[in-house]
């Protein structure tokens, strides 16, 4: 008889009682997010995330976990770490809507010119690759004519 799988919430979601939802412990937001404890401290030695303490142990707040997810979709976009935390404290403050999001094309722009002249320079390499993958080719075929 097939045994009974307990379903798993979708990744970046945990089930919690509504009380105990506003503060998280760094093993369940390692949990939620799929990272290690170790990238978590390295986020808050970075200055992304600001846990408080009991005794020992850190506390993150809602805050932190909305910090930590908008660093890890930075960091997907391939941002480096100073500009997310520039975009992210600026989006704490709410002062001036049209600037952030000024400031925000302006670090997307950037990240989109660099990213196409890597995709150009990969572009370069993959067709001298491609040449020399036919020259080697043709000399094979040559050879097994003669």
């Amino acid at each position: 008889m097939p045994r009974a799988v307990a379903a798993r919430p979708p990744r970046g979601r945990i089930d919690r009682p509504a009380e105990a939802a506003s503060v998280f412990t760094i093993g369940q937001l390692a949990r939620e997010f799929g990272l290690t404890t170790r990238a978590i401290r390295f986020y808050e030695d970075c200055g992304l995330l600001a846990p408080q303490r009991s005794g020992r142990n850190r506390v993150y707040t809602v805050r932190d976990r909305a910090r930590l997810t908008l660093t890890l979709r930075g960091k997907r976009l391939g941002l480096k770490l100073a500009e997310v935390k520039d975009l992210v404290d600026m989006y704490e403050t709410r002062r001036d809507t049209d600037a952030q999001l000024r400031r925000f094309l302006d670090v997307l722009a950037r990240h989109r010119a660099q990213l196409e002249t890597r995709l150009g320079e990969l572009r370069t390499t993959l067709d001298e690759v491609l040449a020399q993958e036919a020259s080697a080719k043709q000399v094979l075929r040559r050879r097994a004519k003669a």
